[in-house]
């Protein structure tokens, strides 16, 4: 029992810290532009390759997510299964994270974060 106890700790704080990566790296036009281009300056089996290693790692994330959610299994399940699908390219997903960033809450705590690390805050 002690041992899920450190598990669960464990994985939730370093779901935390994934989270806080991901928001401290985002540039801040990130939310202002229509369609970001990944290493767009890079040639195309490049990018391609890119686009699809990083939706493979988005449907490697949800499939750890999914076993997360199982009871019994300690972890950040719909917190893993959230960043799972913020890296795959889906129809909706932008409009979807706009409608959320642009909330006074998150977006106060999404710029705080930012602020503690240094980092200027978003543009939205």
């Amino acid at each position: 029992m002690l041992w899920a106890a450190v598990i669960f700790l464990l994985m939730f704080v370093l779901s935390l810290a994934a989270i806080c990566l991901v928001i401290v790296l985002l540039p801040e036009p990130h939310l202002v532009h229509e369609r970001p281009q990944l290493l767009a300056d890079k040639p195309p089996l490049i990018r391609w390759a890119a686009i699809i290693a990083k939706n493979l790692l988005g449907l490697i994330v949800i499939a750890v997510g999914v076993l997360l959610s199982i009871p019994g299994v300690p972890g950040q399940g719909l917190l893993t299964i959230l960043i799972g699908l913020m890296l795959l390219d889906i129809p909706g997903k932008r409009r979807l994270i706009h409608y959320l960033v642009r909330r006074p809450g998150v977006l106060r705590t999404l710029n705080y974060v930012r602020a503690r690390f240094g980092r200027p805050p978003l543009i939205v």
